[in-house]
This record gives structure tokens, sequence and C-alpha cells, in this order.
């Protein structure tokens, strides 16, 4: 498969008066087109600046990176806010939503940022919105949503400029077990039916197992880079998706 992300000798160093902080250190790492991959570790660990680096929401101190054959380094500010806009959607733990915004326009917003016409808009919206199960429930502000349907809403949203990678930071966090596994179905689906590469951070081992590929991190570095065990977790196979 295409090599859709590749990084190569990564370092990053945050400097606090004369203290420097090294979060990551010599990271070599590539991911394919439509790989679905858990980047796992502790607080402190480096998988939260890792996914910073990868969205294109931080800069590497050292180091190449390269998304779909760009050299990151060579891009300015304007032209890497173009390639979050087209290439990634994010989701967080936190759901991201505007409070006082329905669950459809919601996910219009980035299709304002990528001037799509307010027709599109509406129906691309109420087309993502049916697919996370949540087609007659477009008009509901975020706080008539449960946990788990506002971090479907914010799924719906990372979709709607159709972006090849979805990176999801700590995405079950705030969800009870039953909510937990809903979503990650989801993204199973998304993986295997419209070929999306997906990277989720998680400190949640059940939460891995539903990848196909576990990155541990440790101090700023890699420790382990395995195939997850498909199967073990109870509904990623042969058990129908109630999403």
């Amino acid at each position: 498969m295409r090599e859709l992300i590749q990084i190569q000798n990564l370092d990053k160093i945050y400097v606090n008066g004369k203290i420097e902080v090294h979060a990551l250190k010599s990271i070599d790492l590539s991911i394919s087109e439509g790989e679905f991959v858990a980047i796992m570790g502790t607080s402190g660990s480096g998988k939260s600046t890792l996914m910073n680096i990868l969205g294109c929401l931080d800069r590497p101190s050292g180091g190449r990176y390269l998304l779909d054959g760009i050299d990151t380094r060579e891009q300015s500010d304007d032209e890497l806010s173009y390639i979050r806009n087209q290439k990634i959607g994010f989701i967080f733990q936190s759901f991201n939503l505007v409070p006082r915004t329905s669950a459809l326009h919601n996910v219009e917003l980035p299709m304002v940022y990528g001037r799509v016409s307010a027709e599109e808009r509406r129906r691309r919206a109420l087309s993502l919105l049916e697919s996370v199960g949540l087609g007659e429930r477009y008009m509901h502000m975020p706080n008539e949503l449960s946990g788990g349907q506002k971090q479907r809403v914010a799924i719906a949203r990372a979709l709607a400029n159709n972006p090849p990678i979805i990176l999801a930071d700590e995405p079950t966090g705030n969800l009870d077990s039953k909510s937990s596994i809903e979503i990650m179905e989801i993204f199973t689906k998304l993986n295997r039916e419209n070929g999306n590469t997906i990277i989720v951070v998680t400190h949640e081992p059940d939460i891995a197992e539903f990848t196909d590929r576990i990155i541990s991190f440790k101090d700023g570095r890699i420790i382990e880079d395995r195939p997850a065990e498909r199967g073990k977790v109870s509904g990623k196979e042969g058990l129908p998706c109630n999403c």
C-alpha cells in the first residue's frame, strides 16, 4: 500500500526558560493508506505531541514529516491550514462542538471553510448524520445529546470534507463502555468500507485492540509496534454494528 504518512528522525523539544523537554526523540514511523492504528502510552509519553504534529497543529523541532508526499517543513501556516481542512478530520475527547449550534450546523462548519455551497453543505451534512445514526436528531443542540451522540456528531463533522485521514485523540475518554464500543465500531466500519486511514490515540488497551496495529510510546520514543489481536474485543468480529 502507498505510504500516506512518513516520519524520519523526528524530534520535538519544548523550551521553558532554561529547561528543555524532549517530548519526541528520533521517531521513525510510516503509516500506509487505509491502515487502522492505535497510538498508546501513559501521560507524558509523547503520544499527544505526535498527534499534534501528524495533524499539522504543531511543527517538529527536527526531522521530516511527509504527509501524502508533501514535506510539511516547506509549507506556510496558511498552506498547513488548507492541508488540515482537506486531508485530516479531527475527533477529540471533549467533542469540541459549538454549543449553541445544531448538530446539522456543527457538521456543516468545516465545509463553510472549504467554500462548499450552502445546498451541498446541507445535503452532505444530513447524509453524514444519517450514516452515524443521528438522521432524526439533526436539529438537536449539543446539550440535548448524550455523550455518545455528541461523539457521533463529531465523527460526522470530521468526515465533512471527505478527508483520507481521521485523527482521534482519546475519542472514548468521556464515554461509558457501551458508547465506547459503538464509537469504535463506527471507526471500524469507516476503515473497512470507506477506506479511511484512522489513527486513534488512547491509553485504554481494550480500545486499542479494535485497531489493526498498536504503536506504544514511552518517554518520547516508540517502544513497541505490533499487530493488534483482532477479534479479541467483543463487537470487533462477527457482531452487528449498532451504529
